[in-house]
């Protein structure tokens, strides 16, 4: 379903066939696309304020929507700032409410694009929920060309993202972002603070990445054993990865632990015992 959100003292009609015409200082909300865009202001210019604690040159804004934060971030100065947003009613508000932004813009999925800058840039955004685990993993494939994340998530994802070793929502995700960025959870929003309001809380945090990396036999190597262990959370680590390790590997006391209970760098340290 699709809701109208208007701009203070602009109207629109519906003509024959409840076809909406729709003025430039207007947009609509599409589920589908998992939009619930940020309204309260102090959560805007908390952001702007987190994103700002940490210098950077190049900035991209992941999903700006309607220009809640956008139109801090275009006040920042001296850097190269650009936007991704894939709904072209978006890209027409935007262009038409913030003229500043014309040329910034890129029309396509995040999850499609190239890295927009050649030399080092920093995230925000308040992204789309529907793919927002999706953006982090991309996003770890760009590596240290990304300098800083900040992105707002359902509270669950952002919570499970920070979570340590041994919490209940500790998993898959906690260990291969952790592995690579520090990770600290900022702060909460409340369903509230957006139109239309989630059924959610949403939380969010930042990501810078990591200088210590553990030591491990290769990313690929790494992100199996880690999803392989998670798979099975809840038998043992010697059940669960029983194929990636040989029989006299298994039988160390180490693997009657369970998934959770392992560090990031247990991960690492382990795929050097991995067969093959």
């Amino acid at each position: 379903m699709l809701s109208i959100v208007e701009t203070p003292k602009i109207q629109y009609s519906e003509g024959a066939g409840n076809t909406v015409f729709l003025p430039p200082a207007m947009y609509r909300l599409k589920k589908s696309l998992g939009q619930h865009f940020l309204r309260d202001e102090n959560i805007c210019r908390k952001i702007v304020d987190a994103l700002q604690e940490k210098s950077f040159s190049n900035l991209l804004e992941v999903g700006p929507g309607g220009g809640a934060l956008t139109k801090y971030l275009l006040e920042i100065k001296g850097i190269s700032f650009l936007a991704v947003e894939l709904d072209q009613e978006k890209v027409a508000y935007l262009e038409n409410t913030y003229p500043s932004i014309k040329g910034k813009l890129i029309h396509q999925s995040f999850l499609d694009i190239e890295p927009p800058f050649i030399t080092c840039f920093t995230v925000v955004g308040n992204f789309p929920y529907n793919i927002s685990t999706q953006i982090l993993f991309k996003i770890l494939d760009w590596g240290n060309q990304v300098e800083c994340v900040i992105g707002m998530f359902q509270k669950e994802v952002a919570q499970r993202i920070a979570a340590s070793a041994g919490s209940k929502v500790y998993g898959v995700i906690s260990v291969l972002l952790q592995a690579f960025y520090r990770v600290e959870y900022l702060f909460d929003v409340t369903p509230e603070s957006f139109n239309p309001p989630p059924k959610v809380m949403s939380g969010v945090i930042r990501l810078v990445p990591r200088e210590d990396i553990p030591e491990m036999r290769s990313k690929k190597a790494f992100f199996l054993l880690v999803k392989t262990a998670f798979n099975q959370r809840r038998k043992t680590l010697r059940n669960a990865v029983r194929g990636l390790f040989a029989p006299e590997i298994l039988a160390d006391p180490f693997f009657n632990q369970r998934a959770e209970q392992l560090t990031v760098a247990d991960f690492a340290a382990l795929t050097f015992k991995m067969n093959g």
